[in-house]
């Protein structure tokens, strides 16, 4: 069978879209079209997905082959980090939907059968990339050949890192969280950028964002969480959208000039969004 969601050209077509969401919704802190941030344009981003969506659907690879891949590819158009957290949300559903059948199920089998090859490659993928404070929340050293699963590494991280945390529940916050929010939103806003506007909020003010708490502590991360809380609550009683939009661009402003990416939040955006895309496709 080679239509519908196992058709590998659609995968990476819902992929793709996904991350040029990113970059069009405003997600405060977050580079977008027309406006950088943390020394990166939208159009890294972009090129960077368009790069590394043929790695990730590579049929028959593995979870970690697929990450190593992708990140090499990224690497040959950006000189920095935009997309490690997103490959590593991307890698096991595509594999997951390559499988057929009910999408969670096939994950958690994805899941289940990660091995030391995939904590090597990720390991590798990882150092290449260089992310953001990474040194301070891996307890096992990247340097060296894994003793452990990925899947274990996953689970001893979880705490710390919203990322491990998907693979170490089965990407519980997605499937139980972000995509009744994603399709509330659609109803609610009928256009894609709000919608991934207020997922982005639903994860920043559920969870403290990784990012943000790796690089500036966990007190840092957690008033950003409080002010996302905030304006989640005003925009689900808003009805001016555009009077709201200024809110959001002040305190973009405010995050932009401190430093502070709430990334890991975007990275679970555009994993919940291509999730969404693969499960409507069946």
């Amino acid at each position: 069978m080679n239509s519908g969601w196992r058709d590998g050209a659609l995968r990476q077509r819902h992929f793709l879209a996904a991350c040029e969401l990113d970059v069009a919704a405003l997600k405060p802190g977050n580079v977008r079209v027309g406006t950088p941030a943390h020394g990166m344009h939208a159009d890294d981003f972009v090129r960077s997905a368009h790069a590394c969506a043929g790695a990730l659907s590579q049929r028959g690879a593995s979870v970690g082959q697929r990450v190593l891949a992708a990140i090499r590819c990224t690497q040959r158009v950006v000189q920095c980090n935009t997309n490690l957290g997103i490959v590593l949300l991307a890698a096991p559903l595509f594999c997951a939907a390559e499988t057929g059948g009910d999408l969670r199920t096939s994950l958690a089998r994805q899941l289940a059968g990660l091995d030391r090859r995939d904590a090597a490659l990720v390991y590798e993928a990882i150092r290449l990339a260089r992310p953001g404070g990474m040194g301070t929340s891996v307890r096992h050293d990247l340097s060296a050949e894994p003793q452990v699963t990925l899947l274990e590494a996953m689970r001893e991280a979880q705490d710390r890192d919203s990322i491990a945390r998907q693979y170490a529940r089965g990407y519980g916050d997605v499937f139980d969280l972000g995509l009744s929010q994603w399709h509330d939103a659609l109803a609610r806003f009928e256009n894609e950028s709000w919608a991934a506007t207020w997922l982005y909020l639903v994860y920043l003010s559920t969870w403290r964002d990784s990012l943000i708490e790796r690089k500036f502590g966990t007190a840092t991360a957690q008033t950003v969480s409080e002010r996302a809380r905030e304006l989640h609550s005003q925009l689900a009683s808003y009805s001016d959208l555009d009077d709201f939009k200024a809110r959001l661009l002040s305190w973009d402003h405010e995050l932009r000039s401190a430093g502070l990416n709430p990334g890991t939040s975007a990275d679970l955006t555009v994993a919940t969004v291509f999730a969404a895309k693969l499960t409507r496709a069946v």
